[in-house]
């Protein structure tokens, strides 16, 4: 029994192995990638070049979804996975990935490349198995020329690789650059084996990420599924493999079963796939341009751009397929012509249908059309222009009552690249040969020859006699206008012109169509323009049915040079049950300096009578060129009723957005914004441009208020453009600049051509708001600003002295100055510098830098900057208040080398009301390679606190600053109220004040930034100190994984003193003793979470006083009343229980002191008490906490823990 029964064991144990070793069946390599969800949570389709059911790749997994560089150098050139670097704007490659718009995302992109010669870089997928007729792939695009090298004639195209057979081009984008993400279809079709897709980049001198993909998605990849039922719907043909077919795509030429059993019974079809030979169609011309039977390996291998890439019939680059381009030795011709041979006459019961397949790719695609020859020759069919790289279908019906051929006609432009190609045509049993002769048609007369030159038509401007230039480009208030729309549908839906002359009644409507493709129906306009900024496009349109969704429609602009763009506008749903039911629109076209068409693009759920969607009453309003609307306000403007003398510059990413109930005017109006964490911005600049401005004798001033709010923002800049292109930043802001509105003056010299003024906001950052309001344009200086960064301006100071106070940057330093200013921290921010050295300012000379006259005040204000001196000697700085008449007064002076830091000074002006400027005076001391400058000015409305230590961040960030320095953070700490908060989470109310209208700094978690950035908030430079402390209240609520921590940072090392993780409830105060041998400043830093908020406010820091008393962490006062009632009579009772062991130590010390001497006495109880010291000298760098004590003083307070060690960090 033994050994029977150590076989079973082995039989189970060798069973149990089985199974555990064998995939699930869902999984079996035949049913993965094959875009069909066998298996739960889709897991049969990750890493196939995309990953789940979505069938998408957002490159957000190091894994790729299986994605792999395999360049034959990768050392030269390669594809790899990127994100943005930096948070500056980077200068070469995508600002941000597609998938999530923010630094933080992923990308595939290329390396840099400096060979000189011609490099691939090759990123190849995973094996897919066989695709469907409809399948394609939408992606998203970079192509940018940072290094102005050129991109060269490939610099992206796609191909497919099946086994044992030749790479086949399906996919060759516009090589031209654009510093932004585009979209784009490619379109697959019938792969009847496994296959990859292959990226390919050639390029000979490039920089890092300037070619780059993100965002795939398959879409209709997969073969017909078996129907639920035994039988398929009515009107489908069951196929062998088990799918179902509509009846019209059996014998089209097309393998839409996957198996080809509906292309097996169509004996009586004459199909030509020209792989043989030309069949029966006729190829002489008496045109000189001739159609050629070809293939894309006799047609090029090597140059992607040539040919159609691949034939339609086997979908590879060694089928064949009839092709027309622009010969090697010119265009002579521009239309060519091949014909059916002659065929019986046919009746409206039983026409002849032709099927064929074209190609009409690039710029000499210059359509294609169907006529048919018999007693005359009359067109059937046409299709205008390029679309795209992908083979479409076309379907045509014949109805001819005598003896016919069909003749197929190319038209050919003379562009650099592209042609057209026919394959697969398909006649159906009633086109039945003819053995008679027919007669000679007669042939049509040709078309009158156009009025104007080609850039004339349609440019919104009457250039002929009658205006015919301008008749058919789409208004239907002109003759003909609505014929102007040419329908450029690839897919089962089109768009179809309905007009009733005695109705007066005309209208584009979507209906079904004969083609291939699951598309949109999309109709086109000629081309426009170009346009001018008052341009509008306006209709009406409906989407009427008995459904709950009828379909959507949108308007999508494609420029001539830029390609497609993104849509403008868009609607889903349904307007009403209805005919009547329209809507109108007014949509903006604005400025466009290039040709352009505009597109009609819909899809309906059904077809009519179920549901339909119309567009009619379609005009273009105001859209000439040099068409300037008068503003009875100009430029000034508060953006209540439109944008005045300003327009959008769509030549940018982005626009700016009107926004209700956020303005500086009236609080609840309307401003411009730009929100830099909307998660459908893309792109780096979006700008809004004036009018053209005539030239202006005298000098006027652009003033405006702005807001530059976030943690991670971007930058605001003003900039003059002068008539030739050249542009000049006037003004600048970057970084958090609170939630608050701020005024902002820019001079505008006299100009003697014509200008414009520029708004720009630069999208550095990924998570705040930038927003203008109240503009102003107006003659004269701009009045003394209260705020002074030297950016792009000098604010009106000027110099006068023994030397010039000079405007400098950190990269234009040459003898001595700081390397980088205060505002940017970076060597391309400005300051206002005076060479003290001794062979500039001698010794005892002065030099005086004197800010614009100040209209006098009755109030105390207070004025703060930030001062650099350096090298040794560098003389003495000291600022003065002086009133236009009397005597100035020093509030303000420093002799020292300070060593390469910039530091902070502030002092109160008391003027009265006599007008004052205030003089900057530098007297030299006979220094070598010395200097002084100034940054940073700014004059608050209020008097300066005592020291600049205590700030409740009412009326301001006192003299805390976030660091501008890109390697110490990424982020900022925000200045804002609950009230004015629409956006992050924040505390309910304050601490100063404990309402909603107190301000404090806070530091939130969205997912528009990367989790663990940081933000860093400084304190003056502070001196050396045996004892300081700093106070704080934080609030970080439970739901919040946000970090705090309290640093010491001096001589570029950070010391570790508090790290505040676990917080939760209400605000708590913080009390931090800091001693330092060295000068040193405080740093309090965010350290970002996944989610929650951390917030700060009342920051007091009392220089050279310790803590005294207090302990680490106290509850806010904010809290339960009744527990603050009840500490309040226990502290009373504790002070007369101390008051009453004083008095009793007092009179027991004073009768030992009249005791004889002998032995100490036995010790006191006293010494058993709590002790209150919490400042040891000895112990730096730390919070000293005193032992919990179990006495009710402990009550309301808590333990910081903080380790014992010292920690520190290089910054």
């Amino acid at each position: 029994m033994l050994p029977r029964r150590s076989s079973a064991l082995a039989l189970l144990l060798a069973l149990h192995f089985v199974s555990g070793s064998c995939a699930p069946k869902c999984q079996a390599p035949e049913r993965t990638c094959d875009f069909v969800c066998d298996c739960d949570g889709c897991v049969d389709e990750q890493d196939c070049g995309y990953s789940g059911r979505g069938f998408t790749c957002d490159f957000e997994a190091s894994e790729m979804c299986g994605w792999t560089d395999q360049s034959l150098n990768a050392a030269v050139y390669s594809w790899q996975r990127r994100q943005r670097e930096g948070n500056a704007l980077p200068d070469s490659g995508p600002t941000s990935d597609y998938s999530t718009g923010t630094a933080a995302g992923s990308f595939v992109g290329v390396s840099a490349l400096t060979a000189g010669s011609l490099s691939t870089a090759v990123l190849i997928s995973p094996e897919m198995k066989q695709s469907s007729p409809t399948c394609r792939l939408r992606l998203r695009y970079f192509l940018w020329d940072s290094g102005h090298v050129g991109l060269g004639s490939t610099p992206l195209w796609a191909s497919i690789l099946r086994n044992n057979s030749q790479d086949t081009v399906v996919w060759r984008p516009e090589a031209t650059s654009i510093r932004g993400w585009r979209e784009d279809t490619v379109f697959l079709g019938r792969i009847p084996t496994g296959f990859r897709i292959v990226l390919h980049s050639r390029r000979s001198l490039g920089q890092r990420g300037d070619v780059a993909v993100d965002q795939l998605e398959f879409l209709d990849c997969a073969l017909p599924l078996p129907p639920d039922g035994l039988e398929c719907p009515q009107g489908m043909q069951l196929c062998g493999r088990g799918g179902c077919v509509e009846q019209r795509q059996l014998c089209d030429g097309s393998d839409d079963c996957g198996d080809g059993t509906d292309e097996k019974t169509c004996d009586q079809y004459r199909v030509c796939d020209f792989e043989q030979d030309v069949c029966d169609w006729d190829l002489r011309s008496f045109s000189k341009l001739k159609w050629a039977r070809t293939n894309q390996v006799n047609i090029s291998d090597v140059d992607p751009l040539k040919g159609p890439g691949r034939d339609h019939s086997n979908n590879s680059a060694t089928g064949h397929f009839l092709y027309v381009t622009v010969p090697d030795g010119g265009l002579t011709s521009d239309w060519a012509v091949f014909q059916s041979p002659r065929l019986e006459p046919t009746n409206i019961s039983q026409p002849c249908k032709m099927v064929m397949y074209t190609h009409q790719f690039g710029p000499r695609s210059g359509g294609l059309s169907v006529l048919v020859a018999g007693r005359e020759i009359s067109p059937v069919w046409q299709r205008g222009g390029a679309l795209g790289d992908v083979w479409v279908k076309a379907e045509v019906e014949i109805v001819e009552d005598s003896i016919f051929q069909i003749l197929i006609v190319a038209a050919v432009r003379n562009f650099a690249y592209g042609g057209i190609a026919v394959d697969s045509i398909v006649l159906s049993p009633q086109c039945r040969l003819s053995s008679g002769n027919g007669t000679s048609p007669s042939l049509p007369k040709p078309p009158k020859g156009p009025c104007a030159e080609p850039d004339k038509m349609c440019d919104f401007h009457s250039d002929c006699a009658g205006g015919e230039d301008e008749n058919k480009c789409g208004d239907f208030s002109s003759t003909n206008g609505s014929s102007g729309w040419t329908d450029a549908s690839i897919g089962r839906q089109w768009w179809v012109l309905h007009k009733n002359e005695t109705a007066k009644e005309e209208y584009l409507y979507v209906s079904e169509a004969l083609g291939q493709q699951l598309t949109e129906a999309q109709t086109r306009t000629p081309l426009l323009g170009p346009s001018g900024p008052a341009c509008n496009l306006s209709f009406d349109f409906a989407l009427t049915g008995n459904l709950d969704h009828i379909g959507h429609l949108s308007v999508r602009l494609i420029d001539s040079l830029l390609g497609m763009r993104p849509k403008l506008w868009e609607f889903s749903g349904t307007t009403g049950t209805v005919q009547g039911a329209w809507l109108h629109v007014d949509l903006p076209i604005g400025v466009r300096r290039d040709r352009f068409q505009l597109a009609f693009e819909a899809r309906a759920m059904k077809l009519p009578p179920d549901a339909n969607i119309k567009v009619q009453n379609v005009h273009f309003v105001s859209c000439n060129e040099n068409y300037f609307p008068a503003s009875p306000t100009g430029l000034s403007c508060n953006f209540e009723d439109g944008l005045c003398g300003w327009y959008q510059d769509h030549s940018g990413d982005f626009d700016w957005a009107v926004m209700d109930g956020m303005d500086h005017t009236v609080g609840i109006g309307r401003s411009l914004v730009v929100d830099m964490w909307s998660p459908s911005l893309r792109g780096a600049f979006g700008r809004l441009v004036s009018y053209t401005q005539l030239p202006v004798a005298s000098d006027h001033c652009l003033s405006f208020f702005y807001k530059l709010y976030g943690p991670n923002t971007g930058t605001l800049s003003v900039k003059l453009l002068s008539n030739d292109g050249y542009e000049v930043v006037i003004w600048t802001r970057s970084a958090a600049q609170g939630n608050v509105w701020h005024e902002a003056h820019c001079p505008v010299p006299h100009q003697l051509t014509n200008f414009q003024l520029v708004f720009e906001a630069a999208r550095s950052g990924f998570d705040g708001r930038v927003a203008i309001d109240d503009v102003a344009f107006v003659e004269g200086p701009c009045a003394a600003p209260r705020v002074c960064s030297f950016e792009g301006q000098r604010c009106g100071y000027s110099s006068s002295g023994k030397v010039q106070w000079l405007h400098r940057s950190g990269r234009t330093v040459t003898l001595t100055g700081p390397e980088t200013d205060h505002t940017l921290e970076t060597e391309l921010g400005f300051y206002m510098l005076v060479n003290t050295g001794q062979n500039f300012l001698p010794s005892g000379a002065t030099s005086v830098l004197n800010s614009p006259v100040r209209q006098g005040n009755a109030k105390t204000e207070c004025v703060h900057f930030w001062y650099h001196m350096g090298g040794a000697n560098p003389g003495s700085l000291m600022l003065y208040m002086k009133p236009v008449k009397g005597e100035r007064v020093k509030i303000f002076s420093d002799s020292l080398d300070q060593g390469d830091v910039w530091r902070h000074g502030n002092s109160n002006i008391s003027s009265g009301l006599v007008d004052w400027q205030l003089e900057f005076e530098v007297v030299g001391a006979g220094g070598k390679d010395t200097h002084v400058a100034v940054d940073d000015i700014f004059l608050s409305a209020h008097p300066c606190k005592d020291g600049g230590s205590e700030c409740s961040l009412e009326r301001g960030m006192c003299s805390w600053s976030n660091t501008q320095n890109v390697n110490a953070d990424k982020l900022d700490w925000e200045l804002t109220s609950q009230e004015a908060e629409s956006h992050y989470p924040t505390p309910a109310d304050d601490h100063s004040l404990g309402t909603e209208k107190g301000h404090f700094l806070f530091f939130p978690s969205s997912n528009r930034t990367a989790a663990y950035e940081n933000a860093q908030l400084l304190s003056p430079h502070l001196p050396p100190t045996k004892g300081t402390c700093l106070k704080f209240w934080a609030y970080k609520p439970y739901s919040s994984d946000s970090q705090l921590r309290v640093w010491r940072l001096s001589q570029g090392r950070l010391h570790q003193l508090l790290v505040v993780s676990e917080l939760g409830g209400p605000w708590k105060r913080f009390d931090v003793n800091i001693t330092s041998a060295q000068e040193y400043q405080i740093v309090l830093e965010g350290i970002k979470g996944t989610s929650g908020v951390v917030a700060l406010d009342d920051i007091e820091y009392t220089d050279g006083v310790n803590c005294g008393n207090k302990d680490g962490l106290t509850t806010s006062p904010k809290g339960d009343m009744n527990g603050g009632v009840a500490a309040a009579v226990v502290v009373v009772l504790l002070l007369i229980g101390t008051l009453i062991a004083l008095l009793v130590y007092y009179l027991r010390t004073r009768q030992m002191a009249n005791a004889p001497t002998g032995p100490p006495p036995p010790c006191s109880s006293v010494g058993d008490s709590f002790s209150n010291e919490v400042y040891e000298p000895k112990l730096t760098d730390r919070v000293i906490i005193p032992v919990v004590q179990n006495h009710p003083m402990a009550a309301g307070f808590n333990n910081v823990p903080v380790s014992a060690d010292v920690r520190e960090r290089v910054v």
